[in-house]
């Protein structure tokens, strides 16, 4: 059906590195100049590398027309894995002739809000020798996948066959950004109708408000823009209002801004995630003090459930999950995390 001949077990096993670097390249770079200019060699060797991956696998990988270059579903699968295998190979690699990597977290605007230092001071005094890398990333979820980071804050879920496990840490509150000098600044908490006959901006990289939020016939205007620099910037020179996460109120203060309360809104849950198999050492480490931190911080406000296996219900979802002036989570077996 994609005109290469069907694929025997032993040619799947012929499949090199050379093979991965190359789609990973291709995938990361957008054209087979880039991705030649990329790993050092010339274009014609690098489509040679990748029609004899394509035919060792006996399954197209790359769509490729005079004006474009795109990944298939199965090249995107793959240059996913590619991205895992090589990072880990990089990492065996780097342990075998010096010390272990750090620890590397990845979180698209916020972290984990409040909690962020008081995590991060405890793993520095109680694992000096583990040191933990925070990336500020597009796309956590992306990272993880491909093996660039170990645990990611998200607040949004992943989906249940991404092959990650998903821990419900913790609810934030949703605040208005308003700035001000906005008639709203100075009210001690504001609702949805408020905001609704305003432009509303969304920041596109790490999302969690859209115009669902409001009722159908209330949605106000919506518009994105790319990061949260532009994000407070519109905010602050009164061209839109915003809605955000808790956590975002302690990251990312502002002179020109306001955070209020949204008091109608429904919470925001941030969630801890990784690899089902860990990619570090140390994850499972940094996965229990993260709990212990949100626990000390808001002893009665938080509960924690682990959703890892496929399919399985989230306690973070439908109102039933970590919520304010819910228990505190009891310890979960070791087997688990």
């Amino acid at each position: 059906m994609n005109g290469l001949p069907e694929v025997k077990g032993a040619a799947v096993a012929n499949v090199e590195l050379r093979h991965l670097r190359a789609l990973a390249a291709i995938g990361d770079e957008g054209t087979i100049t880039d991705a030649a200019i990329a790993l050092g060699i010339s274009q014609p060797a690098l489509s040679r590398t990748l029609d004899q991956l394509e035919r060792r696998l006996g399954t197209r990988l790359v769509e490729r027309t005079t004006r474009r270059l795109a990944l298939t579903e199965a090249g995107t699968r793959l240059w996913e894995h590619a991205h895992r295998i090589l990072n880990q190979l990089d990492d065996a690699l780097a342990e075998a002739t010096t010390r272990p990597r750090p620890l590397r977290v990845a979180f698209a605007w916020a972290a984990l809000g409040r909690h962020t230092v008081p995590l991060l001071r405890a793993w520095r005094e109680q694992h000096p020798d583990t040191p933990v890398q925070v990336l500020s990333h597009d796309d956590p979820e992306a990272a993880l996948r491909r093996g660039e980071a170990d645990a990611a804050f998200l607040r949004t879920k992943p989906a249940a066959d991404t092959g990650l496990a998903v821990l419900a840490l913790v609810r934030e509150a949703r605040l208005a950004a308003v700035h001000d000098g906005h008639p709203l600044a100075g009210r001690d908490g504001v609702r949805l109708a408020d905001l609704a006959d305003q432009p509303v901006v969304l920041c596109a990289t790490a999302a969690t408000t859209g115009a669902d939020l409001w009722p159908t016939a209330r949605r106000p205007y919506t518009f994105a823009v790319p990061g949260v620099a532009e994000w407070l910037t519109a905010i602050a020179t009164g061209e839109a209002v915003g809605v955000t996460a808790e956590g975002t109120g302690h990251s990312h203060p502002h002179p020109g801004i306001r955070y209020l309360p949204l008091t109608d809104a429904d919470p925001v849950t941030v969630y801890l995630v990784r690899p089902r198999t860990p990619t570090h050492p140390a994850t499972e480490a940094f996965l229990a003090q993260a709990v212990r931190s949100t626990e000390q911080g808001s002893a009665a406000d938080t509960r924690q459930t682990w959703t890892s296996p496929p399919g399985a219900a989230s306690a973070g979802e439908g109102g039933s999950g970590p919520a304010r002036g819910g228990k505190p989570w009891r310890e979960w077996p070791e087997s688990r995390i």
